[in-house]
């Protein structure tokens, strides 16, 4: 079918990374996000993991609360990062204990992959999980595509090298730990969905990134980190026909950026969890 600007088009959002803490300010976030939202009138919403920042059931029913417009009408598809395991693990029963499953809405076909392990019950092991059999699953998974859908595999982890975003990175790295690490399996992953997918959305890095992975005369493939849309108060608008792009996305900006959340907010969580741990060991 012919493409014509003039017909209406669909809008997908994509957040990620708003580690709700119970905090005055991850709430404040949270809803100028929303509000930017409501006045963007965005047909869907994808939030691609860390929706917690301590994996609590109280965090995620802050977040249920905010997002309430897109939850109650079915519009809102989110799936787990490493910080909504930790803790309480409420990232556990987000997709019913399924690596992998599809949501389909109108003009709209998402793959939704659980990246996180049980090995980021530690806050310390913060990188991802990719095996063969979930890309084996995405690959059964995105033959059942509508051809006039844009298809988007959503995972919280990325699948291609980024830049190291902070000093303990840094350090972990030079040690030879994973936890900035692109997920092992990523590139395997990215060749399995070439010429089948529209969009691979992640999180995980708090910097915004994009990259064209397209093969000449295949269908285009686009891979886009959001960064914490709560730290920067804003997030990508994808406008749709048809199965296609119809416009480049396009940033909302929904309100200031946020000073950055220090190392020791991130890091906090992690040196409660030895406390505890080493109090266990001892008493």
């Amino acid at each position: 079918m012919p493409i014509s600007l003039s017909m209406p088009f669909l809008k997908l959002a994509h957040l990620s990374d708003l580690h709700l803490d119970m905090s005055r300010e991850s709430d404040a976030a949270a809803s100028s996000l929303v509000k930017a939202l409501v006045a963007q009138d965005v047909d869907h919403v994808v939030v691609t993991g860390d929706l917690t920042h301590r994996g609590s059931h109280a965090e995620f029913q802050r977040f249920r609360e905010h997002f309430a417009p897109w939850m109650d009408t079915g519009r809102l598809t989110f799936i787990p990062g490493n910080h909504d395991r930790p803790g309480e693990d409420v990232g556990s029963g987000f997709m019913d204990g399924r690596k992998v499953h599809t949501v389909e809405k109108a003009g709209l076909f998402l793959v939704c992959v659980d990246s996180t392990g049980e090995h980021n019950r530690n806050y310390f092991s913060s990188h991802g999980e990719l095996t063969d059999g979930v890309v084996e699953q995405v690959d059964r998974a995105l033959d059942a595509a509508p051809r006039d859908a844009l298809v988007a595999v959503l995972l919280h982890h990325h699948v291609t090298p980024l830049p190291l975003e902070s000093f303990p990175e840094w350090i972990a790295t030079k040690l030879g730990l994973p936890h900035a690490s692109e997920l092992p399996l990523g590139s395997r992953l990215l060749e399995r969905v070439g010429g089948r997918c529209d969009l691979v959305l992640h999180g995980h890095r708090h910097i915004p990134n994009e990259s064209d992975l397209g093969r000449p005369g295949e269908r285009a493939l686009r891979v886009f980190n959001s960064g914490s849309s709560t730290d920067l108060g804003r997030f990508r608008v994808f406008s749709h026909l048809a199965g296609r792009l119809v416009s480049e996305p396009a940033w909302c900006q929904a309100s200031a950026p946020a000073k950055p959340r220090t190392a020791v907010h991130n890091v906090r969580p992690a040196l409660e969890y030895l406390v505890g741990q080493l109090g266990m060991a001892l008493f």
